[in-house]
């Protein structure tokens, strides 16, 4: 017999476990369930690569939603328990024990995946994705370990960075000259990519991964260029792809996650919300804590107050800790964006980058280990032109406050 459920949350991710405590902060007071493959209470992921991985924060510092939280907000955790299917014209989700659930309104939150090793997944080879992926990094994260890591993005220069922290012998590898070119551009994307240089750990941009296998105790990873690097673990960290393979047959618009209007709904059906690193708001999914958080608040207003919907007030804020360098980015700080770095301090280094439109706005800032140009420059994003605030940031106009 289907279970009846107001609320059913999918999945325990940030954008779930925001969403579901929200709803209870709009006041609304009817049944919430969230369901989540994971056998852990929902936990943030930012520190998965970071301080939990060093060892530095235990599990109850990165748990976003306990059971007894849950309990206080009448939240009922089905865990682990992966949802299988959605018939949105029956209001119904099925679940891997069987359950039939009906209800009032379905929110997608089931996140992203890490992107798979295309060259084989023997042991000793990980992803950084879950608390679980996380522990067992830790544990091949010994003094003296050589460790590769597949991928210069953010993530697998957070993990590098944790490694080289925690005494190992790091090699960082992409194919790419640049991987921060497209989100932060080529001037400072570079001053990125050569943060490992800076901290001794040896990095290899412009060259592939041809292979990957075990050899004796360890592993070898053949290099497109032909050399060969030996790893007692190797790290892939080559980007997600959002959880939506149980949505097959739902009829939901799925295109690089699920897609959706300017208010989370998922167009083209009814009572069926999606929020977080699964969802598409616009034209593109955005892969940030905040974006996540931004957008579980909104559907969980929307839900609660459906006549005053409201969109999300993210602006693509994204932070990364690596090594002792902060780096801040938020507004459209792409590539195709105009860019100028304002340099405060070249040796530390300690620099923003204001990004322009074509009337010379400011659209976007980045900064980094510079928290005060950074802040100064988020609240002025469409207020200034970035003119006015690289004077303001160079102290020749006292009238434009960082």
């Amino acid at each position: 017999m289907p279970l009846e459920i107001d609320v059913l949350v999918v999945g325990g991710s940030v954008a779930g476990a925001r969403c579901a405590e929200a709803l209870r902060h709009n006041g609304f007071d009817g049944s919430i369930m969230l369901v989540s493959d994971d056998p852990e209470p929902p936990y943030d992921r930012p520190p998965l690569s970071k301080q939990f991985l060093a060892g530095d924060w235990p599990i109850d510092r990165v748990r976003l939603l306990s059971h007894e939280r849950a309990a206080e907000l009448g939240v009922e955790l089905r865990l682990p328990t992966a949802a299988t299917g959605l018939t949105p014209a029956d209001h119904r989700v099925t679940l891997a024990d069987g359950q039939i659930v009906r209800y009032g309104a379905v929110v997608v939150a089931t996140g992203a995946a890490a992107r798979l090793s295309p060259w084989g997944t023997p042991p000793g080879v990980h992803t950084v994705r879950s608390l679980a992926d996380s522990e067992r990094l830790r544990a091949d994260l010994t003094p003296g370990a050589r460790v590769v890591v597949i991928g210069g993005g953010w993530i697998g220069a957070e993990v590098a960075a944790t490694a080289h922290r925690r005494g190992c012998d790091v090699t960082v590898v992409d194919a790419v000259a640049n991987p921060y070119a497209r989100a932060i551009g080529d001037e400072l994307g570079q001053l990125v990519c050569d943060i490992h240089a800076r901290h001794g750990v040896d990095a290899r941009f412009t060259t592939g991964v041809a292979g990957l296998h075990r050899e004796g105790s360890g592993l070898a990873v053949e290099l497109t260029d032909g050399s060969v690097l030996s790893a007692d673990a190797v790290v892939v960290g080559i980007g997600a792809v959002p959880n939506t393979a149980w949505l097959a047959g739902s009829g939901l618009t799925v295109d690089d996650g699920v897609v959706c209007d300017a208010f989370g709904r998922a167009v083209g059906v009814e009572d069926v919300w999606a929020a977080g690193d699964v969802a598409r708001w616009g034209q593109r999914r955005h892969e940030h804590w905040t974006s996540a958080v931004e957008q579980a608040r909104a559907v969980a207003h929307n839900i609660a107050h459906p006549h005053d919907l409201v969109g999300s007030a993210s602006d693509g804020y994204v932070w990364s800790d690596q090594y002792s360098w902060k780096i801040q980015l938020a507004g459209d700080t792409g590539a195709h964006v105009e860019c100028e770095l304002v340099v405060d301090d070249a040796d530390t280094p300690r620099l923003a980058a204001l990004y322009r439109d074509g009337t010379g706005r400011l659209v976007g800032v980045a900064a980094v280990n510079w928290p005060k140009a950074f802040i100064g420059g988020r609240r002025a994003i469409g207020a200034v032109s970035a003119r006015e605030h690289a004077d303001a940031l160079r102290g020749t106009k006292a009238n434009v406050a960082v």
